[in-house]
């Protein structure tokens, strides 16, 4: 499904959805209580998760500006999540307006703001895909009929890994095998390297909630970009890749356990 004439499937509200869990870390008010209840659980055990959300946005914003300062015009966010300004499509387009996005995501409250947002946005350079990340070809071939994958793209997947177990690398492989050379790949990732009790113990809630949750090592992580050519300051902890001001003074209050990266294809 794509563009503002899907069908809304009915949210369950029975269970969590990392989106909507987000979302209450970050302040936003498309949440239900049972999302609110596994966010508050697991800022008990973890209290750098509301520090996190934030860090892993300005870094989709620095991340994403670099993509298009470099001269990418095309960016397709899988696991897009509820929009919070500004959004993807609001950074690239402010540095290149004729940029085109396709976002995409598997939680209906995600589609009723895609729907809305298709309505507020100048027609063809805004797309929503109603899919599944572990469903490559369902994401893809819509997303073909907006973007044209035999120029450069940049590929963002941030946030998204942790809820992969190790099919995550394969599906990788097979998004980027999509991707013309000089395409980008933005990427971050829960680490148990930087905090692990407290790590293991969001984890161990998210499970519990019947959210497979997958943190990973900066090995394991720097696997991502094997084949890629990454760009400096290389695999970093959110915070410090490319920081701006605000980041510089977030790094004052501790380092959150996400790793980042952004990579090139050759």
């Amino acid at each position: 499904m794509t563009g503002s004439d899907a069908a809304v499937p009915a949210i369950d509200t029975s269970r969590p959805h990392p989106a909507r869990v987000y979302d209450w870390w970050l302040g936003g008010k498309d949440n239900y209580p049972v999302d609110e209840e596994l966010a508050r659980r697991i800022l008990a055990v973890d209290g750098t998760v509301v520090r996190g959300a934030r860090a892993n946005r300005r870094f989709m914003h620095r991340a994403v500006r670099t993509a298009a300062e470099a001269g990418i015009r095309q960016f397709l966010d899988i696991g897009t999540g509820i929009p919070t300004e500004p959004n993807l499509h609001q950074v690239a387009q402010e540095v290149a307006p004729e940029s085109k996005v396709v976002y995409a995501d598997n939680d209906p409250i995600v589609l009723r703001h895609a729907q809305a947002l298709l309505h507020s946005t100048p027609e063809g350079a805004t797309h929503y895909v109603h899919a599944d990340v572990r469903d490559p070809d369902t994401v893809l071939r819509p997303a073909a009929e907006t973007l044209d994958f035999s120029q450069p793209v940049a590929l963002s997947l941030v946030a998204l890994t942790h809820y992969l177990g190790d099919e995550a690398y394969g599906l990788l492989q097979r998004y980027v095998a999509e991707l013309a050379p000089g395409s980008f790949v933005i990427l971050s990732q829960v680490t148990p390297d930087l905090s692990p009790e407290a790590i293991e113990k969001a984890a161990e809630q998210f499970r519990r909630s019947g959210t497979p949750f997958f943190p990973r090592s900066l090995a394991e992580f720097s696997r991502f970009f094997d084949g890629l050519e990454l760009l400096g300051p290389g695999v970093i902890p959110v915070s410090g890749w490319r920081p701006g001001p605000e980041d510089v003074a977030a790094q004052a209050e501790g380092i959150v356990p996400v790793y980042s990266g952004v990579a090139r294809k050759v």
